[in-house]
């Protein structure tokens, strides 16, 4: 197996830059480097010098024994000062040395799955970790990174072998000593393990949305305040506003965090009849994405005008321009902020109550493994129930639920999704 190198940390002037290395020639190509290998796991201070003997850098080297790191593999990592020249210098360096070549993206990582040091979720979770912009987000893949999902399949997993064996056992040593009917043993196993698969799946769109983002979509007529509004919320003039009605024919996104979740705002073009093709097309996406949206503020003329869509759990129906709070707390005004710190809250509320419901699943993937699983132990327990003499099928039925949970978590079936899932990360990662 190759010895990979890169660069860890962000190309660019810094405090510090971090070079990795992983692979049989680790350690060598620290004693290239520095003259010595550092004891395994404690942090020294090396002098790095080229082929030639000039002095590289003064740098701070972490040595780890195979087996006792990141990639399982033996490792070594460079701590530079963050310099653009000396970064450049010592990979060139390595480059030089036989049987080094550079990382590609994500394959360290890929190094951990291969080694067993993380199965396929935590590799999911590493890749959503690196990329989370909010509280939310972070505690969420935090929580997959940790081995959550791994941990809950081992435990359904364990369920569905121990009914697997009852099965196997009745059909195989049918005349042996074996319980006559283990059939109550084997449902109960399997509807603990459906009972939690369906509750995971149930709460997967939430967790999605933790991952990629709830919408909040304004929608009312023309002219009512949308843009200014969306404009407050952000912070800056996203959206142009006007007194022309139509000026928005666009749906106009703002993404920001609220509470620790990410939350995009959608400002949409005003809901009315017209005979312009272009605005009709913007209404037709306003209303296409507002039916998507997580949420919808709908603003209103006056608390008897009819709101253009209708509203659901959660929603708002104000009455928008209202700049000297005339109607109190249900309008609000994004040019003089009335109602904008209480909208703020509401929408926050909602959407934290929601994410109560979070599994731990997060991609489309893990919710159709599950579901998988569940028609196959659902088929199972049809057999078991209504067709006594039919053992066998329910058995190769619980073989295919364990397959399915095997490819969750990566055991088989890999390389299917391997690609998409690593080329969100960066080299040296």
């Amino acid at each position: 197996m190759d010895t990979i190198y890169a660069e860890a940390t962000a190309r660019g002037k810094a405090g510090v830059s971090v070079v990795r290395i992983s692979g049989p020639l680790a350690f060598s190509a620290v004693k290239s480097l520095c003259g010595s290998v550092p004891t395994p796991r404690l942090t020294s201070l090396r002098v790095l010098k080229d082929s030639h003997g000039e002095v590289l850098d003064e740098a701070l080297v972490i040595c780890f024994s195979h087996g006792a790191s990141f990639t399982g593999e033996q490792s070594a990592e460079l701590h530079l000062h963050g310099s653009i020249a000396i970064v450049k210098s010592v990979l060139f360096e390595l480059s030089l040395i036989k049987g080094l070549r550079h990382a590609d993206a994500g394959e360290f990582t890929r190094r951990a799955l291969e080694n067993d040091r993380l199965d396929l979720t935590q590799v999911e979770g590493l890749a959503d970790l690196i990329s989370s912009e909010t509280e939310a987000q972070r505690k969420q893949a935090m929580r997959v990174f940790s081995g959550a999902i791994g941990k809950s399949v081992d435990v359904w997993r364990k369920s569905l072998i121990r009914a697997a064996a009852l099965i196997e056992a009745t059909i195989d040593f049918v005349d042996e000593e074996v319980p006559v009917d283990v059939s109550p043993e084997v449902l109960d196993l399997l509807a603990g393990v459906i009972s939690d698969l369906k509750r995971e799946i149930s709460g997967f769109k939430i967790s999605e949305r933790i991952r990629e983002g709830f919408e909040v979509a304004i929608v009312g007529p023309p002219n009512i305040g949308k843009s200014t509004l969306l404009n407050a919320l952000a912070g800056r003039d996203a959206a142009i506003t006007s007194e022309v009605a139509g000026t928005t024919r666009d749906v106009i996104e703002v993404r920001m965090e609220l509470d620790g979740l990410p939350v995009t705002i959608l400002d949409t073009a005003g809901l009315r009849d017209t005979d312009d093709v272009v605005e009709s097309i913007g209404i037709e996406r306003a209303r296409a994405r507002a039916n998507q949206a997580d949420l919808r503020v709908i603003l209103v003329q006056n608390h008897e005008s009819e709101a253009d869509i209708l509203p659901e759990s959660g929603d708002l129906v104000l009455v928008g321009k209202d700049d000297n709070g005339e109607f109190g707390e249900l309008s609000i005004s994004g040019q003089s902020g009335h109602g904008v710190s209480r909208l703020v809250a509401h929408v926050s509320s909602v959407l934290s109550e929601r994410t109560a419901g979070a599994a731990l699943a997060t991609r489309e993937r893990h919710r159709i493994a599950m579901e998988l699983a569940v028609a196959s132990l659902e088929s199972a327990q049809s057999e078991i129930v209504l067709v006594s003499d039919r053992t066998e099928i329910a058995a190769e039925f619980l073989r295919s639920a364990i397959y399915d949970l095997d490819c969750l978590v990566g055991r088989i079936d890999v390389e299917a999704v391997l690609g998409e899932i690593f080329s969100s990360f960066c080299i040296g990662k």
